[in-house]
């Protein structure tokens, strides 16, 4: 038999933990490997169905302390003399019987059977992302096949009931222990718990109940798509087994960097160089929008760090529309020709006022020099 698992180091919680600390470690467990956080993960899938395991028992008292027994006591069974009757004829009878209910009326061990999920990664240049485009993609995966629909059985009807389980897909096992009887129930190591067993195999999926096939779908790719973001398509995963329904595609955007534009969420940021004499006179420049370039009036004494907002020119997605902003940088020309700085000597000296931030700083050294310290 198996090694039990140990829910107590699932949980990462001692043998002797309160009520209250199972469940505070369950919460923060379920947090941190939720599915929806690791969307594709098979180890995160795995892991958050033992976390949900260990704590559907150890938040159960009587559930709980049938665990612990076993434990302590692993391979019990058949207490010879007791006869089931416990301690002195205390007659505990089935009082463990009752955790395990729920198997019981014939019914057949409830499995998931659906496929396992795909997903890829989806490069997008960033415009595409930004406008939302259509892309045609292809891959590989096990489709269900379409002969059984998927069962792997001839024509999906050939089956039989499973004569070890008579149909029912699970076996119980009772054990006598000084507590009274205790039941388990496990799958049908005949039929793995199906119930059933084929009786003729699909010729096409040769009983697998799925083929290797390249799969290949259109998607449409939303306005606003940014890196790591995803849309799923539900039943373009790995095939079901016996029959289930197919498991998700995931596709994972990975968006390439623009010459121009910065994002943040839907929001536009572009960093716009603007000549000295429009800066200091005033003018309009041209700037870069999603569809097409616009003038832009850039009003006089223009600084280098000003942000200008262009409401509404950002990106138009479902959940909204986007500004754009854009952070002046003034440029000063690196070269000057003779006429140029003739031109900019003769021009009537400026008042330092003028001058918001020399201002400030000739201020704050006057303060700590004395008075006419700073100089034009």
């Amino acid at each position: 038999m198996a090694e039990k698992k140990n829910y107590y180091e699932i949980l990462g919680v001692s043998k002797d933990a309160s009520d209250e600390e199972i469940k505070a470690a369950y919460k923060k467990l379920v947090k941190q490997y939720h599915p929806d956080l690791h969307p594709g993960d098979r180890l995160a899938a795995e892991k958050f169905k033992e976390i949900n395991e260990a704590n559907e028992v150890l938040s159960d008292k009587q559930k709980r302390a049938a665990y612990d027994y076993e434990r302590e006591h692993p391979g019990m069974g058949g207490m010879g003399g007791m006869g089931g009757a416990g301690f002195g004829g205390f007659g505990f009878g089935d009082i463990f019987e009752s955790i395990f209910q729920g198997f019981g009326g014939g019914a057949s061990v409830r499995r998931d059977n659906t496929g396992e999920p795909i997903q890829i990664d989806l490069t997008l240049s960033f415009m595409d992302a930004a406008k939302g485009c259509r892309r045609d993609i292809s891959y590989m995966r096990n489709e269900p096949c379409p002969a059984c629909g998927g069962t792997g059985a001839k024509n999906g009807m050939s089956f039989r009931k499973c004569a070890r389980c008579e149909g029912r897909g699970q076996l119980r096992y009772t054990q006598e222990t000084p507590f009274g009887r205790t039941v388990r129930v496990g799958a049908c190591p005949e039929c793995n718990g199906k119930g059933r067993v084929i009786v003729e195999k699909c010729a096409d999926c040769k009983g697998r109940g799925y083929l290797r096939r390249e799969t290949k779908l259109t998607i449409e790719v939303p306005a606003g798509a940014d890196t790591n973001s995803y849309i799923r398509k539900r039943g373009y995963g790995q095939a079901g087994t016996d029959g289930g329904e197919a498991g998700d595609l995931i596709i994972v955007f990975h968006v390439e960097p623009h010459k121009l534009f910065q994002r943040k969420n839907l929001d536009l940021y572009v960093d716009l160089p603007i000549p000295f004499k429009t800066a200091v006179l005033g003018g309009s420049v041209l700037v870069p929008g999603l569809d097409d370039a616009f003038e832009y009036t850039i009003p006089e004494g223009t600084q280098t760090g000003a942000v200008f907002t262009v409401r509404g020119k950002g990106i138009k997605a479902r959940n909204g529309t986007g500004n754009l902003y854009l952070r002046a940088f003034v440029e000063i020309p690196s070269r000057l020709t003779r006429e140029q700085r003739q031109a900019i000597e003769e021009v009537q000296p400026f008042d330092l006022k003028q001058y918001e931030k020399s201002k400030k700083y000739s201020d704050a050294l006057n303060a700590l020099y004395g008075k006419d310290a700073y100089k034009k």
